[in-house]
């Protein structure tokens, strides 16, 4: 459809904006250490949004390491490497889909060269942070949408945009080492939309302004692209804007607003707003306190025993406890679980709700409220394949606390804290209370048999060069 939109023939007469604009931009520097001049006198700034995407976010990470991926086609396994959850271009090109298990496509997709890899989460955070930190230092507002994504204000023109939009992608990729598109527009939705653009245009050279697109050109993406193109519109939304006769983007931005809010609601309202080039959808704060924290695996071999199970919830309720802190926050209810796996005939779902006598991150009193789940749970028969903890009726951490009587010791001596330092300094796993302070990884643990290098975030496993 893309390709349909937007052709290379349009472009003959129309190249790139970052090609177009390239002149009389010299004195303009990319380097974030000595931001540009903010205004141009032929040409009026403003505010707009900037849409940055990782390309093929965990392939590209793993390519960071392991340059020998380079052009080679690249699956991004699930949890215990169940099914294809990323896929690099190359492997989308074979007609791999995420979400099919990898068993069933393993022995043909090695054959034809295709390169499997465990989740590698501690790598795949660590450079979404690299990248964000770069980020920033571009913005006047700035909000991480998700790990591989993030939306940026800049007051500039249009013209400026397209050579600051082309200076984030470079320098992302010299600093960094990943590829990202960028979208600019006036509003978050035309943002997301022009990334989109710039993602599937080859001939835009990944960098997309939406008001630097000849008219004819955006209109021509209106009238082509189904609705469900944009951001935040599902397949429920488009099968019912298609029985009101709105099948394109170009139909709903024409539709009446009152009867969209009526018929949906007032988010679908500032879609059609935005899509006019009216701001309606503002950055979100920097800061988001959650509303719950759930921490759940899966296991790579089924638990039958008591006190296995009893290791998973030391280890998943002082895990809970490290997410606090890190969130600077404190739960007043537990509920743990566990459940037999879905695909059995008689599925056995035991839980255990606690509310905890005052709101907490202490982990002694997480774990303690979390091992009330062994006496729910049937160890006589059922197969457990996966467990965890859900933490709610959250707070900040730095709430007043009304009575001191009602403060746990360990609170006050900061266990939470010094556990989430120490593994900070010495690895994840060195420090742990109870059954949770194991020495060698248990046998119910996530399995990761294609596990690559942790080579930014863990000391034995650095990359290392070798000299010749």
């Amino acid at each position: 459809m893309w390709a349909k939109a937007l052709s290379a023939k349009d472009f003959q007469n129309h190249p790139p904006p970052a090609i177009l604009h390239a002149q009389n931009q010299s004195s303009i520097s990319c380097q974030p250490s000595s931001p540009p001049p903010l205004v141009l006198p032929e040409h009026k700034p403003q505010l707009l949004y900037f849409h940055v995407d990782i390309n093929s976010c965990y392939a590209s990470c793993e390519r960071i390491l392991d340059p020998s991926l380079n052009g080679k086609p690249v699956v991004v396994l699930s949890n215990n490497d169940g099914c294809m959850v990323a896929l690099s271009a190359e492997a989308k090109a074979m007609g791999y889909r995420l979400g099919e298990p990898w068993f069933k496509v393993k022995e043909g997709a090695e054959a034809r060269g295709v390169i499997a890899r465990s989740s590698n989460y501690e790598l795949y955070g660590d450079i979404s942070n690299r990248v964000m930190e770069v980020l920033r230092e571009y913005a006047q507002g700035f909000e991480q949408y998700s790990i591989d994504e993030a939306f940026l204000t800049v007051r500039l023109s249009t013209r400026q945009a397209a050579h600051i939009a082309r200076c984030i992608k470079d320098d992302i990729a010299r600093r960094i080492g990943v590829p990202v598109c960028v979208g600019v527009a006036a509003t978050k939705t035309l943002a997301k939309l022009s990334n989109k653009t710039a993602k599937n245009v080859p001939h835009l050279g990944g960098v997309c302004v939406w008001n630097l697109l000849p008219s004819g050109r955006r209109a021509h993406l209106f009238h082509h692209l189904p609705v469900d193109q944009l951001w935040g519109v599902a397949s429920r939304t488009r099968k019912k804007l298609a029985s009101m006769g709105i099948i394109s983007i170009g139909d709903l931005a024409t539709a009446d607003l009152s009867t969209i809010r009526k018929r949906f609601s007032i988010v679908l309202m500032r879609t059609v707003l935005e899509l006019r080039g009216t701001s309606c959808i503002p950055l979100e704060p920097v800061r988001k306190f959650k509303d719950q924290l759930i921490y759940s695996r899966s296991f790579s071999y089924p638990i039958t025993d008591r006190e296995d199970m009893a290791q998973v919830m030391s280890v998943y309720a002082q895990r809970a406890s490290k997410r606090l802190v890190r969130d600077g926050q404190q739960a007043k209810l537990l509920t743990a679980f566990c459940a037999t796996s879905f695909y059995g005939e008689n599925m056995v779902f035991p839980t255990s709700a606690v509310r905890l006598q005052a709101r907490t991150a202490d982990p002694a009193v997480l774990t303690k409220a979390a091992l009330t789940l062994l006496d729910r749970a049937d160890f006589d028969g059922p197969r457990y394949a996966r467990a965890g903890i859900m933490l709610t009726d959250l707070a900040p951490g730095d709430s007043s606390i009304a009575f001191e009587m009602f403060q746990y010791s360990h609170e006050r001596r900061n266990v939470a804290s010094l556990i989430s330092q120490v593994e900070e300094k010495c690895g994840e796993g060195s420090l742990g209370l109870g059954r949770a302070g194991f020495t060698r990884k248990p046998v119910w643990e996530m399995k990761r048999e294609l596990l690559s290098r942790r080579g930014t975030t863990h000391w034995d496993e650095l990359v290392r060069a070798s000299v010749r």
